[in-house]
């Protein structure tokens, strides 16, 4: 293989099209917009935005080595899926040596600048390091926990956010996050089931203890736990402007929950749902509409 070819690998390892999931990073810096800073303060901005943005790529970096980590410990399961079969260790274009070398890698630079920019940020990204290694090691074969631990690593995505900045935000939007982190990894794990066929335990551990109608169940409790959390951020989160209008935005977060479901039950997308986030229009037409209502609430009405 040219050096190319082993580079265009080693980038796959990492799953970039997952990278999407720090972008809660970002929260913190968006949800902190109308009491935090002075948006005509322009160098103000910028700096936080840019620390906001290292902290994204330094998380970027660290969740791509546990990708590879991920991959290394199940590279017999992904070769009998019939789309992981294709991932660079599965089908062999790495080879497993320069996967740990790149993992390794990747994981001490990841830390060593996330400690620099910011030591608080570097102490939640041991912590999530340490709780995937655990997840690859133990957990993700523990029914509920799995998913339980999914859902862990997007709160701490924006923890990472807010401690890099040196901003709090409502504990609210911590459950809102977890909630809804929990809500999609109940829906991969189902969509995983509806496609592995008549032996689910040969591709996950966990897909032979859950079943349709207990993964429903679980999703028909989770899905409006993350309706209400939202609702009752709007209008008691003290960062928020004090007329309630955030409260405008709940019918987007309305529509994106049910199109989230809609996906996951007719069109089986949950199994990949950065796909879902990357190339479902209607969805990405309601994100961007939801995120551009809540900036223009948080700057007009500035607590």
């Amino acid at each position: 293989m040219s050096l190319l070819g082993l580079l265009k690998s080693m980038v796959a390892a990492t799953r970039p099209r997952q990278w999407t999931k720090n972008m809660i990073i970002y929260f913190a810096f968006f949800f902190t917009i109308n009491q935090r800073w002075d948006p005509q303060d322009l160098n103000a901005v910028g700096t936080l935005f840019g620390k906001a943005t290292l902290a994204f790529l330094l998380f970027s970096l660290l969740s791509g080595a546990t990708y590879i980590v991920n991959d290394i410990f199940d590279i017999e399961r992904d070769r009998q899926h019939p789309k992981k079969r294709l991932r660079p260790l599965a089908s062999g274009r790495l080879s497993l040596p320069v996967a740990w070398g790149t993992a390794l890698a990747l994981i001490l630079a990841a830390l060593t600048f996330a400690f620099l920019l910011e030591p608080l940020f570097g102490i939640v990204s041991v912590i999530y390091l340490t709780i995937m290694v655990i997840y690859n090691l133990a957990l993700k074969r523990m029914i509920i926990l799995d998913v339980l631990t999914i859902s862990a690593g997007f709160v701490l995505r924006a923890v990472a956010g807010a401690v890099v900045i040196q901003v709090p935000i409502s504990p609210w939007l911590y459950i809102c996050t977890g909630l809804g982190a929990l809500l999609i990894a109940l829906g991969k794990r189902r969509n995983e089931l509806a496609m592995a066929g008549d032996n689910p335990g040969s591709q996950r551990d966990t897909l032979d203890e859950y079943t349709p109608r207990f993964l429903d169940q679980l999703i028909s409790v989770v899905a409006p736990a993350t309706l209400v959390a939202y609702i009752l951020y709007t209008f008691t989160a003290d960062n928020l402007p004090s007329n309630y209008a955030m409260m405008l935005t709940i019918p987007f977060v309305v529509y994106g929950l049910f199109r989230y479901l809609y996906l996951v039950h007719k069109k089986n997308m949950g199994e990949n749902p950065e796909d879902i986030l990357l190339t479902d229009v209607p969805l990405i037409i309601d994100i961007l509409l939801w995120l551009s209502m809540a900036a223009f609430i948080l700057l007009v009405f500035r607590a």
